[in-house]
């Protein structure tokens, strides 16, 4: 069969000319490139729902934190006024007119409900992630080291078996109990032995993985246990840490919640303390509003952080990433 080279507008020694062997080149593979986070957030975005709880969840942190500061929200402001309390929001509305702060009525002190909860808020959310960070970078460290060693482990192991039976409810209320009833206070209550759990889990996660062949590998050359934890294990676990986050932070806003409704919460209008001072509103007809609201609104917040959370957590397993 003739060919003819015309068509190819090449001339022969372009067509035939000598291509060099490179070893190297040879070897490379081609393939796309792989961003890990990138592939999280492209599972995490392709469904719908994620993007509105997300957007939802992003607007009560931010509204929680930037209306306080541009509203002035004094409680007992109003006190020696006695038609300004127990307001519902029609009757607030008549007294005040129409706005933003009167339309979930009044408090006992004619306080607004509506900046009260905003203002408690604040605090219930800041306490939640503070206490979150501390447990999980404490827990995750540990955890990771706790597993890996066996020397540690056997000291952790006694530790965890002495604090694990000592109902955690006990250790927060002690502290409350002796030291003022403060943010940090409560933060200190949540966090004491909060950690512990959270390292116990980390552990077992590290102890199933230890052993694998490129970990063997790093300990034969030298690597430190500490090395080898941060780099070999923990990457493989970002999922797992992901999804603990997830009911950590909600359950720290349940357990700020009921201390305060039993007596023994922090001093500040957090959510749990408007609740615990709403509670006799709860059965007095018309004053329900100031009990509903900021149960709801802790709901709120409790059940979006979880599920963005957990959503996120699925996101961060490779193998949704195919």
């Amino acid at each position: 069969m003739n060919t003819n080279l015309d068509e190819f507008n090449m001339s022969e020694e372009e067509l035939f000319a000598k291509v060099d062997h490179n070893d190297l080149e040879s070897e490379r593979i081609t393939a796309p490139r792989y961003s890990y986070w990138q592939s999280v957030f492209r599972v995490f975005f392709k469904k719908k729902i994620n993007i509105i709880i997300l957007s939802l969840l992003i607007f009560v942190i931010a509204f929680a934190y930037i209306y306080p500061m541009v509203t002035e929200f004094d409680q007992y402001g109003s006190l020696l006024d006695a038609t300004a309390k127990h307001l519902t929001p029609s009757k607030a509305i008549d007294k005040y007119g129409f706005h933003l702060k009167y339309i979930l009525g009044t408090g006992k002190s004619g306080e607004s409900t509506f900046d009260a909860i905003w203002n408690g808020s604040r605090i219930s959310i800041s306490l939640a992630f503070m206490c979150a960070l501390i447990n999980m970078t404490v827990g995750v460290v540990v955890g990771s080291v706790w597993g890996f060693s066996k020397k540690v482990d056997i000291v952790m192991t006694e530790v965890y078996n002495i604090i694990a039976n000592v109902p955690q409810l006990v250790f927060m209320s002690v502290m409350v109990m002796l030291f003022k009833a403060s943010f940090w206070t409560m933060v200190l209550a949540l966090t004491i032995t909060g950690w512990l759990a959270i390292a116990y889990f980390i552990r077992t996660q590290v102890i199933i993985i230890r052993d694998r062949e490129y970990n063997l590998a790093s300990k034969c050359l030298g690597t430190s246990t500490i090395k080898i934890a941060m780099k070999n294990i923990l990457p493989f676990m970002t999922s797992v840490i992901v999804t603990l986050l997830a009911t950590e932070i909600p359950s720290y806003i349940s357990y700020e919640v009921f201390l305060a409704y039993i007596g023994m919460g922090i001093s500040e209008r957090s959510l749990g303390r408007l609740i615990f001072e709403a509670e006799s509103a709860m059965v007095t007809p018309g004053w329900q509003f100031e009990f509903w609201s900021p149960v709801v609104i802790s709901a709120i917040i409790t059940v979006v952080l979880y599920v963005v959370g957990q959503n996120l957590g699925d996101a961060s397993d490779p193998r949704t990433h195919m």
